[in-house]
């Protein structure tokens, strides 16, 4: 520790913890009752402004949404060569089932981690989770053909399903209070980071080489991210607050000064009643009546949100080419880059939705900006309809793709990844999140299955038509569970009933 930053010692002294924001550290030690003072150079790591070691926190945590954003756009662009070079005769339901692997690997990730990281704490999944993908990526590199690109899909799904339940807890548990939902929702915007960077290195290695035979040399840019991920978090701690409910006060300061320098200490958390008794929970253990709307109300949408983000976006260079916004080309080769080109830029409209969803965030309603996030997000899906119905100039077209992302984007696709940590206490954040996650996957799966059938028997109108409702659904379940879930009271919700402070 520097010379000039010591900690004083305790002394048995009057004076109260309420009148300053700066909690002593022996009273974070289980001891509040002794009156111990801090000294004056001692921060809080609930009320202190943020600091170097918080980005770096923030960044190592985001990378499993890029990642996984990344592998959903990669998928995507891979399963139009496998279908035109090994397998001509693989039927839409087997396109959607290929495509859906990862997600099912997700889907059964997020329950397993999130449950898992309750009773073990962060630190070891959040290590484990990008090995799992980095392995399973080199695996489908060399196995070089369908059978192992499903297995290979599937496992990275799973690493993958880990980090959307570890990395919103990792978060929202290290964050000062004031800047906590609005870094969950840095982390969540950031995978839009993922679909333009592997829509346009796909893009630019596919013109490069010109040869659809080098699919599966794609699945390295897979490999690369993971190796990535997985350095960034070698020198990492666990979670000082998963350590402070369970009584481990030691090792939660010490956590703490590692993460956020050596005049950082735990918070009022530490002095609260009830911590080192904290009961396990297992997401099964939600499914009771009490916890049952928070499942549904968590859940619910976010699968609705999946048929969206999944069901339209693995499909998208797919759903280009039958719409017909791609120009015509010679060659079924040069029509997949030119949809993959395409693909990257309507992504572009990812970020900006991500963006104008991160002012408001502090802003507005959460239930609001979730409802009237499907609700026009749906509006851009009809205003896509209608262009293509109606033979409306391709600008409109392209208007109603852009509003669709944007609107998406800016409210479930962000709200549904935030909400959990506010709705469930840290003794139930990890199964919490992973169960909403896990609902969010078999909506994705049912999106990525069903589109490629859709398309074949119904075409652009059917599936254009099924996500329409797909979004009302989900903009009627949270108008109508969010009142009582996470009522609106003033500019944020009840604060009573958040669970990130």
């Amino acid at each position: 520790m520097p010379s000039g930053l010591r900690f004083a010692e305790p002394q048995c002294a009057k004076a109260r913890p309420s009148q300053s924001p700066r909690i002593p550290a022996s009273a974070a030690a289980g001891n509040p009752a002794n009156g111990c003072t801090m000294d004056a150079k001692t921060v809080n790591m609930d009320t202190m402004p943020l600091r170097r070691g918080h980005f770096r926190v923030l960044v190592a945590a985001s990378l499993g949404q890029v990642l996984g954003a990344g592998l959903a756009t990669l998928v995507g662009i891979v399963i139009p060569m496998i279908r035109m070079l090994l397998h001509p005769e693989l039927s839409s339901l087997g396109q959607g089932a290929v495509a859906c692997t990862s997600l099912v690997g997700i889907m059964v990730g997020s329950m397993l981690f999130g449950a898992w990281s309750d009773r073990r704490g962060y630190l070891f999944y959040f290590r484990l989770c990008p090995l799992i993908v980095l392995a399973a990526s080199l695996f489908a590199f060399f196995a070089d053909g369908v059978g192992g690109l499903v297995v290979g899909l599937f496992f990275m799904g799973f690493g993958i399903g880990g980090e959307y339940s570890l990395d919103s807890d990792y978060i929202s548990e290290i964050m000062p209070r004031r800047w906590r939902l609005l870094m969950v929702g840095v982390a969540k915007a950031s995978s839009s980071a993922g679909n333009i960077f592997m829509a346009g290195i796909c893009f630019v290695l596919l013109r490069k080489w010109g040869d659809p035979h080098m699919w599966n040399r794609l699945l390295l840019v897979v490999s690369a991210m993971a190796l990535v991920m997985f350095l960034c978090r070698i020198r990492f701690v666990q979670s000082p607050r998963w350590l402070i409910a369970r009584g481990r006060i030691p090792e939660a300061e010490s956590a703490v000064r590692r993460l956020l320098g050596p005049d950082a200490a735990i918070g009022e958390i530490g002095s609260r009643p009830g911590h080192g008794r904290m009961q396990r929970v297992a997401w099964t253990a939600l499914l009771r009546r009490g916890t049952l709307k928070k499942v549904l109300f968590s859940g619910i949408p976010w699968a609705c949100e999946g048929v969206g983000v999944y069901g339209i976006g693995v499909f998208l260079p797919v759903l280009i080419m039958a719409l017909g916004l791609e120009t015509a080309s010679e060659g079924a080769f040069p029509r997949i880059v030119r949809s993959v080109e395409l693909t990257a830029l309507v992504n572009l409209c990812i970020l900006p939705g991500f963006a104008a969803g991160l002012l408001l965030v502090d802003r507005w309603s959460h239930v609001r900006m979730q409802t009237w996030g499907f609700i026009l997000c749906a509006a851009g899906m009809a205003l896509l309809l209608a262009a293509y119905e109606l033979h409306w100039p391709v600008w409109s077209a392209v208007a109603g793709f852009m509003a669709f992302e944007f609107f998406l984007n800016a409210g479930p696709h962000l709200m549904t990844f935030i909400i959990p940590p506010q709705i469930y206490s840290v003794a139930e954040r990890g199964a919490g999140a992973g169960l909403a996650a896990a609902f969010g996957k078999l909506g994705a799966v049912a999106g990525v299955l069903s589109v490629p059938v859709l398309l074949e028997r119904g075409g652009a109108l059917l599936v254009l038509s099924a996500t329409i409702g797909v979004l009302l659904l989900g903009a009627f379940v949270t108008a109508l569970l969010g009142r009582e879930v996470l009522p609106y009271r003033g500019p944020s919700c009840r604060p009573e009933l958040r669970h990130d402070r």
